[in-house]
């Protein structure tokens, strides 16, 4: 059984294919970008070159994309390129080459505005049947491309699993206002209450959702930690969130003192990886508590996976106002 993995180069392919690897399985790395774990250089937006790569595959990994730190730099058409036809190059090939599942890496930036609460009212609770209303090109062109999805198994019976991953990179926050206040740290385990999942855990559920495609069929998940709040907690999450984290773990303020840490004064959103967890049997390791733990015992708030693969950037050039240009 060979596996192709798109985006090879990149945070979650390499962990993907280095994973793989380990489990002794046969895996074509495929990337714009040469690496030690990409086998074939190419654009998925040729459809020769997909062609060429899906050639004895029975199970495709789809996490190649342009992401959201591209939009500043990159044109609408360059993401309707990637992401929209190299998306369907790949569906077109895999049902060609008969290929027994696909798991699609979308993102929660999918829901785009409707992450954000209006002035006064409760965070939002995200699932899967929040409706996605794209702010940019990113999000247009990943909706687009879970649609292409959906069709191909509607109408090819092609198993396909959409995978809405919340934050895993290593850089820092792309926001000047948010790195003023928080170090990369104190936000990235701030982030693992809400809107935060660490790439091994991203792996997990990838490779669960190869193996549960044919049973499944189609379906859309969410991939993040799994949050220690409730419902209950959304109202008071947008006025105290300090004070809400002092009432589920009484040890965290202690923690964060030590460092010269502080939590986010108020939480707009919380994404709920329910769905996941019961139908796909995923079971992420990393969330607050996990945190919490590992700075107890002077870890690091990510894995040693995501530590290892470290951070890659977006861009080659260097940018003055933080880590990627925004709009």
């Amino acid at each position: 059984m060979t596996i192709l993995v798109t985006g090879s180069s990149g945070h979650l392919g390499e962990a993907l294919v280095r994973t793989l690897r380990k489990q002794k399985h046969e895996v074509l790395g495929l990337d714009i970008l040469p690496s030690d774990t990409t086998d074939r250089v190419g654009s998925i937006a040729s459809r020769e070159f997909v062609k060429e790569c899906m050639q004895g595959i029975h199970m495709v990994l789809h996490t190649a994309t342009l992401h959201k730190p591209h939009v500043a730099t990159h044109t609408k058409q360059d993401f309707i390129d990637t992401n929209i036809t190299g998306t369907l190059n790949l569906l077109e090939e895999a049902i060609q080459a008969k290929v027994r599942s696909f798991v699609f890496t979308s993102t929660t930036s999918t829901f785009g505005d409707s992450l954000t609460p209006p002035e006064g009212q409760p965070a939002i609770w995200i699932t899967e049947d929040v409706p996605c209303i794209p702010k940019n090109i990113y999000g247009a062109t990943k909706v687009a491309a879970e649609d292409l999805c959906q069709l191909f198994y509607r109408n090819h019976q092609l198993p396909c699993l959409i995978l809405r991953t919340s934050r895993f990179f290593p850089e820092e926050d792309d926001k000047r206002t948010v790195r003023d206040v928080y170090t990369s740290d104190n936000c990235k385990a701030n982030e693992f209450l809400h809107r935060r999942v660490d790439v091994e855990d991203v792996v997990s559920a990838h490779l669960l959702a190869m193996e549960k495609a044919p049973q499944i069929g189609f379906g859309r998940y969410i991939i993040s930690a799994t949050t220690p709040f409730t419902r209950e907690d959304l109202r008071a999450l947008r006025t105290d969130a300090p004070g809400v984290l002092k009432r589920l773990f009484p040890e965290y303020e202690a923690e964060y003192q030590s460092r010269g840490w502080k939590m986010f004064a108020q939480i707009g959103r919380v994404y709920v990886n329910q769905l996941a967890r019961e139908e796909l049997g995923w079971q992420p390791r990393y969330d607050f508590r996990t945190v919490l733990e590992r700075l107890k015992q002077g870890q690091h708030v990510l894995s040693d996976l995501a530590r290892s693969i470290g951070k890659k950037g977006y861009h080659q050039e260097v940018f003055e106002e933080g880590p990627y240009p925004t709009t």
